[in-house]
């Protein structure tokens, strides 16, 4: 974020000296040729300015979206890291589940606190 306020700021720098330069140009106490010669040489720099400020917003741009990338992908990997936890853990419990089953299948049938006892066998004899 602070890179991005970093460029924002150097874009502002950049646009401020050129309205402060023009500004002043026009509010300075000079004959109008001499006037008239610095708003050329202004306005000759005008160009490269817009170069500069041009160049620092494209480099702001590049590494706001290389730093969108390495975010993307860091959430990518973490995602992937809960997802195969979460398909590890379901495993596990599956697994313990049909080990509780196997050991006591009519501890199952007859726990009325068990919420499959009696839907797994009436789904079952539906079948």
């Amino acid at each position: 974020m602070s890179k991005n306020r970093t460029g924002a700021f150097i874009g502002g720098v950049l646009l401020g000296t050129a309205i402060g330069t023009i500004t002043g140009l026009l509010v300075a106490p000079r004959s109008g040729r001499k006037t008239r010669q610095l708003v050329k040489k202004s306005a000759a720099a005008l160009p490269e300015l817009a170069e500069d400020l041009s160049s620092t917003l494209q480099l702001q741009a590049d590494r706001l979206s290389a730093k969108t990338l390495r975010n993307w992908d860091e959430t990518l990997v973490r995602l992937r890291e809960a997802i195969a936890s979460g398909i590890e853990a379901s495993q596990l419990e599956k697994e313990q589940l049909d080990r509780q089953n196997r050991e006591d299948p009519q501890d199952l049938e007859e726990d009325p606190d068990n919420e499959f006892s009696n839907t797994s066998s009436t789904h079952t004899s539906q079948s």
